[in-house]
């Protein structure tokens, strides 16, 4: 479900709206993943599916500091190499002492591991709340097809657990709040689509997009209510004044 979502960033060359902590996040939340898979000796593809979403996450944080915070591309990249090893050697080192211990009967570390990589999972859904905030409820950069795969993969998955005999109530839980926070924020949006479908049906007529109008409310130095939250340093900088629609 990430490929979308990196060939987006790489064809527009920005990444705003995408937080790279929820990359970070995400990328982090395959180390105790993929120790919890190998420690239970799962069949090979559910171990190899974190090292997938691990290197594709990186991937995509790499393009956030590419794009976002404007680093050279080789040192992004270097830093996505050393953070990848880092994480490895992480899971390596979770690996090694508590796979002796659930193969004697232990349950207990296996299930602590997951919880902290179910947490983390949770914890990257909600930077991108901090976008919706900023834009006034208006969701960018994050690609649909992205999304929406990510989503069904949870609400099915969730399904697969409602179906089984017994319900497992770690795995429940992480993937009804995925659902919960994903499907919010999509409603974010289509409540943003609805009140500024004026705005935007006046701005159409002239052959100019949302963004085109808000760029000229600022040149004229005139607030634009659907405008991006800014702080009261930089509203000063700018001189914004007055009222707007």
């Amino acid at each position: 479900q990430l490929v979308p979502q990196i060939w987006t960033n790489w064809r527009t060359k920005k990444t705003d709206g995408l937080p790279g902590s929820m990359m970070f996040l995400w990328a982090a939340c395959g180390v105790p993943f993929g120790a919890y898979a190998i420690i239970q000796n799962f069949n090979i593809p559910i171990q190899v599916q974190p090292q997938c979403f691990m290197l594709f996450c990186l991937i995509s944080w790499t393009q956030t500091l590419v794009y976002s915070r404007k680093w050279a591309t080789w040192k992004a990249f270097l830093a996505g190499i050393a953070v990848g090893i880092t994480f490895g050697g992480l899971e390596v080192a979770l690996i090694l002492p508590l796979r002796p211990i659930y193969e004697a009967g232990n349950d207990i570390p296996p299930l602590v591991v997951g919880i902290v990589a179910s947490v983390l999972l949770a914890a990257g859904l909600l930077p991108p709340y901090g976008e919706l905030w900023k834009r006034k409820g208006r969701v960018i950069g994050i690609n649909w097809v992205f999304l929406s795969m990510d989503w069904l993969g949870a609400f099915i998955s969730l399904m697969a657990l409602v179906a089984q005999n017994t319900f497992d109530v770690l795995g429940g839980v992480l993937y009804i709040i995925c659902c919960v926070l994903e499907a919010a924020i999509f409603l974010s949006h289509a409540i943003w689509l609805l009140r500024t479908r004026k705005i935007r049906k006046e701005a159409a007529s002239q052959d100019k997009t949302f963004d085109d109008l808000v760029a000229e409310y600022e040149e004229r130095g005139v607030t634009f209510r659907f405008a991006e939250r800014k702080s009261k340093e930089t509203d000063v900088e700018v001189g914004l004044s007055g009222t707007g629609p």
